[in-house]
């Protein structure tokens, strides 16, 4: 489905990434896991389109996207969900929702879609017409998921989504993500936390100043020593 093939990706003349090679079957659940500063937010970024590369291709379906403008990357049927989240804290969770439904597609299924959101996430059927700035940080997380989710995309790219939640919300975020994964969407997700990616991922790769240093089945990955002192953490 996706086809990262030998990317590299620099920052001015700062290189943030390098020989780049992966990739992503359908329906897969792939985690990008590795310390601070490896490079993992810059490689979802150069896949949803908003960092170009300096070399190599990113190809969806067999076609060429790294070229594209990042709406073009949404119109291939990518979704990236931000670190950070990056709500319109003044507008409401409808309104924050309905953004990512702008595609003719995705629009034409919005009512469908909306309902499939707020299946997953219930917390926010009674939170609708409420500013996305005054939800907890755990119902954030859930709109800008949800967010991503109305698009309608085939690849969901995921950025740290337990970031600043408690260990409770992050077990919530994580069934959910795993309702997600089993539903048939093609997952990329980057995340600290390390323990908890391997156990709902399919496959992992590790990145280390931006480049790839292991990639396999979790259980692989985390069995060896090296792996596990170096990069994983645990």
């Amino acid at each position: 489905m996706l086809e990262v093939d030998r990317i590299a990706v620099a920052y001015g003349e700062a290189g943030a990434l390098w020989d780049i090679t992966l990739r992503v079957r359908r329906g897969e659940l792939l985690s990008i896991v590795g310390p601070n500063g490896a490079g993992k937010t810059t490689l979802v970024n150069t896949i949803a389109g908003f960092l170009k590369p300096k070399a190599g291709r990113i190809l969806m379906d067999g076609h060429d996207i790294g070229v594209l403008p990042p709406h073009r990357h949404c119109e291939a049927g990518i979704a990236l969900v931000p670190e950070g989240r990056r709500l319109f804290t003044t507008m409401s969770v409808a309104e924050n929702l309905d953004v990512g439904s702008y595609l003719p597609a995705a629009k034409a299924k919005r009512r469908e879609s909306l309902g499939e959101v707020l299946e997953l996430f219930p917390a926010l059927k009674d939170r609708l017409d409420v500013p996305a700035g005054e939800l907890s940080g755990g119902q954030q997380q859930m709109v800008a998921i949800g967010r991503a989710l109305m698009a309608r995309p085939r690849l969901l790219l995921l950025d740290e989504p337990s970031l600043g939640l408690s260990p409770l919300v992050t077990a919530d975020m994580f069934r959910a993500i795993r309702r997600i994964s089993t539903a048939g969407i093609t997952i990329v997700l980057v995340e600290q936390n390390v323990g908890i990616a391997l156990r709902v991922s399919h496959r992992a790769c590790v990145l280390e100043l931006g480049r790839i240093v292991a990639e396999g089945a979790p259980g692989d990955l985390g069995s060896r020593p090296e792996i596990r002192k170096a990069y994983l953490g645990i």
